[in-house]
């Protein structure tokens, strides 16, 4: 039944605001819905269409709650007459019509009405169910802070009568890189927790935007960077464990896979500068090329780096700059570049930073230093599976010296 609700959830959200018009309602009743579930399912069974299931569930009682309570009902309905004008006037679509009624909610939670940090937090929230936690984890700052923006991104949507449409094409410009910044985290999220069906469904749903979208380069960028990264997966835990690049039996790579990727990777270079997602893709795509980490072609990754962080600067990005320098020029000059980052005060507490000095500092031998390191990013590390790998690494460095 968690499948079963994992994979429906977004859809039914989707729906019901569609239909209601109102998000906070439209949680409610999908939640309601879930637990009426949760008591008939066992005795009754799942039903051969539970999708259909949960939304009738749902829109009863939504329509229960509005018969109720009909102050509610008539801000709703003023809400659904100024979604009807605009649906009337619109959208153009671009490729058709959407095939997915979810792509109406991205849309809406990337509207530039909402701060940018806002958008992708709602949206996770929202079409991918993910628990506030896991929001959290995704933008690196503490639940407290991010239950805050999914309330002020709820209200700003209310108060500011946002409508849930997909928008012209004289809007997509400057809605569509938000749009890509969601499926991207959505996709990182469900990567690093091992939550293959989290992150194919990012896929799922950015090929659709590509089908919307065909011109888009960065939409091209995008699908290939995830395909690229996909394909990794059963190579990345064997027997319960994390297993980074140097460590990967890269015959377990997903071959198709990575030459879709590749082949995405081509057509989002050809035309222009490219974006962040087509480099963050040609990046992958240097990996996945490499038969292992030694034949790597580090240069042309650090040039790569060099321009993502004119397009894109940010510490993360410095990070993996760093790490590939180290790869190119030696571990010492690596941790130079990692020491000047350890000021930044958006990467004390990111434990892959510590990860990454304690990684260097042991191949130069300073042991101590390294362990001290090691420790630090095991505190740090969000899940149990990170931690297990720093503890092995912390062991390993034991045990040879």
């Amino acid at each position: 039944m968690e499948a079963v609700f994992r994979e429906e959830h977004g859809r039914l959200l989707a729906a019901l605001v569609r239909r209601f018009g109102d998000l906070d309602l439209a949680e409610e009743v999908a939640s309601e819905a879930v637990e009426a579930a949760l008591v008939h399912w066992p005795a009754d069974g799942v039903p051969p269409n539970p999708g259909a299931w949960l939304m009738t569930t749902a829109r009863r009682k939504a329509v229960d709650r509005l018969r109720r309570d009909q102050a509610y009902a008539a801000k709703l309905a003023i809400l659904q007459v100024d979604a009807d004008r605009l649906q009337q006037a619109g959208p153009v679509h671009v490729a058709g019509e959407l095939p997915d009624e979810r792509l109406q909610l991205f849309f809406t939670c990337a509207h530039p009405a909402l701060a940018a940090e806002d958008r992708g937090a709602l949206t996770l929230r929202c079409l991918a169910g993910l628990s506030t936690p896991e929001v959290a984890r995704a933008f690196l700052v503490p639940p407290a802070t991010m239950a805050k923006r999914i309330v002020r991104a709820k209200q700003k949507i209310r108060e500011a009568r946002i409508p849930f449409r997909v928008p012209g094409p004289d809007e997509l410009p400057a809605r569509l890189p938000g749009v890509l910044q969601v499926l991207n985290s959505i996709f990182t999220e469900g990567y690093a927790a091992q939550r293959h069906d989290l992150a194919a469904e990012a896929i799922r749903l950015t090929r659709i935007l590509r089908r919307l979208l065909p011109a888009e380069r960065e939409v091209t960028g995008l699908l290939a960077l995830m395909l690229l990264t996909h394909a990794r997966r059963d190579a990345r835990f064997v027997d319960g464990r994390l297993l980074l690049l140097d460590e990967q039996d890269r015959a377990r790579w997903d071959r198709p896979m990575i030459e879709e990727g590749l082949g995405l990777v081509m057509a989002a270079l050809t035309g222009g500068p490219p974006g962040p997602f087509s480099v963050q893709g040609a990046i992958a795509a240097l990996h996945d090329e490499a038969a292992d980490v030694a034949t790597t072609d580090w240069p042309q990754v650090v040039a790569l780096y060099d321009v993502l962080l004119v397009l894109t600067p940010s510490p993360v990005v410095a990070l993996n700059r760093a790490a590939a320098v180290a790869m190119r020029d030696g571990p010492a000059a690596g941790l130079s570049l990692l020491d000047e980052l350890s000021g930044e005060p958006r990467l004390r507490g990111y434990h892959p930073l510590h990860a990454a000095r304690a990684d260097l500092l042991a191949r130069l031998g300073r042991t101590v230093e390294a362990a001290a390191a090691y420790r630090e990013a095991i505190t740090l590390a969000g899940t149990e599976p990170e931690r297990s790998l720093l503890h092995r690494r912390l062991r390993d460095l034991a045990s040879r010296g």
